[in-house]
């Protein structure tokens, strides 16, 4: 179970913390997830409880004397001395970074040593709290005011246009904003992937792997809430939390449709009667995790992965009409499921071709430049989650 649904379980099974506690529970966890590799390295095991008092030590401020409890058979003070006098830079490169070996193997394969190392430090630093405003029933700056009167207040994200950052955790969702549904949580680079696509008034656009509707609702709300927006997934339970979502929103040109695999029947019969298609595709979740540390911890069968991500640009490729869009995104860093599975794809499919972000976000008055035709957005360079898009457009 992911680190967040297990705090959530156990902040219900424990309904009399209060908020500050909750936050420095939630605050403890992600530092003992993000520096795991160096807090085993200072205490000399992988044990939890050395790590989290390690944590308290170094990132909370905790005197040693008040952590003794925590751990009696441990020497907390030598602990102590011994984070306090670490030389980082003799430490392997991997435990340097956070990160398993495997992961920072491949990383510096990639940028190198050194651009791997500046990346992985912004990857475990904590993300802040970015916001989309739902467009169909608001603007920026109006959910903006209404936010700050709320006591929440908030600044324009630097490229997405409908984007809004704090830097502070608090309980939005306890708002009336977010009740009477003028914004979602959303990575300002996840909102940058659905921009891409471009969908227009009253086209047909299927999001592919809608999971819980993030960028789904961001299409339809795009879409003026005219059209038709199918999302497809295989999961009926990630679908079934787009309905409340869906309903805050006030969107109602979207159709949910739980599919059996990505050859399914009701796949087949859209095939090229698409203008618009999304292929967020299922992912190693490697530029996530600012968010979601404790993916780095989780076996990743890679190349279960990437044939996967093969099968599914393949069968969504046949849903688009000639003169219509693709594009195939993840929120994974690694070249074996980016450009390895578009080189893979388009090698195969001379019909389609690449269009440059870059006249995308031109376009769209998006004050940000790619250096090549694919959208590569990372924490150390943008602020973002780490993305990866690419645009392909089917010939007439």
């Amino acid at each position: 179970m992911p680190a967040d649904a297990q705090m959530e379980r156990y902040f219900r099974a424990h309904p009399n913390m209060g908020v500050r506690d909750r936050g420095e529970v939630a605050e403890t966890v992600y530092a003992c997830l993000r520096e795991r590799r160096v807090l085993a390295h200072i205490a000399g095991s992988d044990t939890d409880t050395c790590g989290i008092v390690l944590a308290c030590l170094l990132r909370q401020g905790h005197s040693a004397r008040a952590m003794e409890p925590l751990a009696p058979d441990s020497d907390i003070r030598t602990l102590a001395a011994r984070a306090r006098t670490l030389d980082s830079s003799a430490l392997p490169l991997a435990v340097r970074a956070n990160l398993p070996d495997w992961l920072a193997e491949r990383l510096e394969l990639q940028i190198g040593a050194e651009a791997m190392l500046a990346l992985a430090e912004s990857l475990n630093r904590p993300a802040p709290v970015d916001l989309r405003i739902n467009t169909f029933k608001g603007d920026r700056e109006t959910v903006r005011e209404r936010l700050a009167s709320e006591g929440h207040p908030a600044e324009p994200t630097p490229y997405a246009p409908d984007g809004l950052r704090r830097l502070e955790r608090t309980p939005l969702f306890r708002t009336q904003c977010f009740r009477d549904g003028l914004f979602e949580i959303q990575d300002e680079g996840s909102q940058l992937i659905s921009l891409l696509l471009e969908p227009r008034r009253y086209e047909m656009v299927v999001d592919f792997c809608a999971g819980a509707g993030g960028k789904t609702l961001h299409l339809g709300a795009l879409m003026a809430n005219t059209g038709t927006l199918y999302a497809f997934d295989t999961s009926a339970t990630r679908l079934e939390r787009l309905k409340p979502r869906l309903r805050r929103s006030g969107l109602q040109n979207v159709r949910s449709v739980v599919i059996a695999h990505e050859r399914d029947a009701r796949v087949v019969r859209l095939q090229g009667k698409i203008d618009r298609v999304l292929v967020d595709a299922p992912c190693s979740g490697t530029g996530t995790l600012r968010r979601n540390p404790d993916i780095k911890w989780r076996p990743i069968d890679l190349e279960r992965l990437v044939a996967e991500q093969q099968r599914i640009l393949t069968a969504a490729a046949t849903l688009v009409k000639p003169g219509g869009r693709l594009v195939y995104a993840t929120c994974s860093l690694l070249r074996e499921e980016n450009d390895g599975v578009t080189g893979t794809f388009l090698a195969a499919h001379p019909q389609f071709r690449t269009v440059p972000v870059t006249e995308i976000l031109v376009r769209r008055h998006i004050p940000l430049a790619m250096a090549d035709p694919a959208l590569r957005l990372s924490p150390l360079a943008h602020g973002t989650d780490g993305f990866y898009a690419l645009v392909l457009e089917r010939t007439a």
